[in-house]
Parts: C-alpha cells; structure tokens; sequence
C-alpha cells in the first residue's frame, strides 16, 4: 500500500521484480589472480561494467566539447576506483558458479548485489584514504573498499558480534594475512551511534551502509520478518536510528571529508528523509554545514546495468525490474563543510 503510492504505476513492476529471482555480480578478487579470473568470467559471456563504465567516460570528450568535470565525478578517475565486477547482460538470468580457492590461496571472487558496489564507488576513495565503514557486515562493501588498494587505515564496525563473526570469516577468505596487516584493518563491534564521541573528526571516508527493512530479503523470508505485527515498533523506529548512524559517521569524519549514506529499501521515510533529517540536526545541534553532492551522473553512467528512480530527489535509487533485477539501493553522497 505505501509503495503503491511512492512509486504510483511503476509499482507493480517494481513488485513483480522483487519477487522474481535476484541477480548477481561477480566482484574480482584482485588479491587472486585477478588476470584469470577476469578472463574466464568474460568467458561466460558476462562484463565487467565498472571498467566499461569508466572507458565510456573517457570516451566522452570525443563526441564534442564538455564541462570540465564535478568533483562529484571524481570516483571515475581512470586510476581509481581499481574495481572489477562482472554482470550478465539485461535480460541474461545466468547464475555464476560458486567462487572457489585460487592459485594463490584466496577466493577468486565474491557474489554480490552488483548495486550494492554503487556506494563504495560513489566514496570516490583516493590513495592513502583513511576510511570506516560504520555497518560493515557481512562484509561485501568492506571488501570491495580493500579491492581500491586506498585505504592507509580502514576501520569496519558492526554492533552484531555475530555478523562481524561472518565479516571476519570474508576477510580471511579474501584477503592476504600480510595485507590484512598492512591495510591495519580493524574489524569491532561497537555502538556506531556513538562513533562521533569515539572518534570525531577523524576519516577521510566514511560509507554508512545502515539496518532497514531489507525490502526485497523481507518479501521473500518469513522468518523473523520486520514486517511483523511483533516488530512493528522495531520498523517505526528505524529511521530514528538511521539518523543516528549517519549523525554519527559525518561527526567521524573530518571537515572536508565524504560520507556515503545507503539502504536496501525504496521507503523515503528511510532515505531521503533520513539524509534532510540527519543535515538539519548536525546545523542546528553541532553548526556543521554538510552538503549533498549532485550524483546524477551516476544515472548516464550505469544506464546500461541499472535502472535508476528517476524522480528520487535527493541521492539515487536503483529500482529492480525484471531485465536487470537489481537492487534495491539507495545511496547519497555528502561532504562535510566545517
């Protein structure tokens, strides 16, 4: 009924797709041997639609005179983001075989929500980044944050011990012991809501990727479902929550510093209200100015891959429809002023 009225007769489809198969990408493990395992993903006839992406944008200039770009666009710099995620085509419904142990004692790579990358690379980290992911597990966005190589220190927290237990259990899977400790990651459970007190002023990075209602997983699992009547106040108290998270990761980043805000639910009250809300608190409570960065290229960028609301006034969302059923994901990109 809510998302009826959201999304008005793009709803059905967005539903029809929810409840249809997932897609997934496939994230290259650049601690493997990234070469091969690159070439027998496009061997299956999928694309990595990152460097495509960024090949595209280099191109630009070619067809006529453009703007000089955004420092919203500089998460394409041709030597950043160092990512690699293969995709079948729209309408190719393939599933990538289970990931195994490569040559070199990791796993080849790491089946995600092709969307779930849009915020790390929204981030735009740049060499000698230091960078905390405030909501880290399972651990899919804290290991493509290691694949960039940027992060002089990267801090992945999680209040759940036992979700932080399966982020571990990623990183010992993906990641080299030597560069684990080179990287000086540091994987903790604490209350992200206090971070600001903890550690103020103190990334160049932050992705604050937070709890929510998990709209397509809540379609499809009964099981301790948010959408019970017996969490019904749990679900309301959400975004409050949300609020918190994000207040806290822009308070731990530094004056000048990014934060990337994201949810795996198309509800604006968990979005768009969340980042105005979260802007307005930190002006009035603490005078610090944050600003929304313009992330509309994204749209032209990753058309081909992902559908985008079009209408999403704040931030982007990615809507699944059944060509390319990914998502959803919103993410807002926004840059600490004082």
């Amino acid at each position: 009924m809510t998302y009826s009225v959201q999304f008005g007769d793009l709803w059905p489809s967005i539903r029809v797709s929810l409840l249809s198969e997932q897609k997934y990408g496939a994230l290259v493990n650049n601690f493997a041997a990234w070469d091969h395992v690159s070439a027998e993903l496009a061997q299956l006839s999928a694309r990595d639609f990152v460097n495509e992406a960024i090949c595209h944008r280099e191109r630009e200039p070619e067809s006529g005179q453009t703007a000089a770009p955004s420092p919203a666009s500089s998460a394409y710099s041709p030597h950043s983001p160092n990512l690699r995620c293969f995709t079948f085509p729209r309408g190719d419904v393939s599933r990538f075989p289970p990931a195994r142990l490569g040559s070199l004692g990791v796993m080849d790579y790491y089946l995600m929500d092709a969307a779930s990358l849009l915020p790390v690379l929204a981030l735009g980290l740049q060499p000698g980044d230091t960078v905390l992911d405030l909501c880290a597990a399972p651990g899919g966005k804290t290991l493509a944050l290691l694949q960039t190589g940027c992060c002089r220190n990267l801090a992945a927290n999680d209040l759940s011990t036992s979700r932080t237990g399966r982020l571990q259990k990623v990183l010992h899977s993906y990641v080299p012991q030597d560069i684990r400790d080179r990287n000086r990651v540091r994987v903790t459970s604490w209350d992200g809501r206090k971070w600001g007190e903890l550690e103020g002023d103190t990334y160049d990075r932050v992705l604050v990727d937070v709890p929510c209602t998990t709209d397509r997983h809540s379609l499809h699992e009964e099981e301790n479902n948010i959408f019970q009547r017996s969490r019904k106040k749990e679900r309301q108290m959400l975004p409050m929550l949300q609020v918190q998270l994000l207040a806290a990761g822009l308070l731990a980043t530094k004056p000048g510093g990014h934060v990337v805000y994201s949810t795996c639910s198309l509800s604006h009250l968990q979005n768009e209200y969340v980042v105005q809300g979260t802007i307005e608190l930190l002006a009035n409570q603490y005078s610090i100015e944050v600003q929304v960065e313009d992330t509309t290229h994204f749209r032209k960028i990753f058309m081909d891959t992902f559908s985008f609301f079009p209408s999403c006034q704040v931030g982007e969302l990615v809507i699944p429809n059944l060509m390319a059923n990914f998502g959803p994901m919103y993410f807002c990109k926004m840059c600490r002023l004082t």
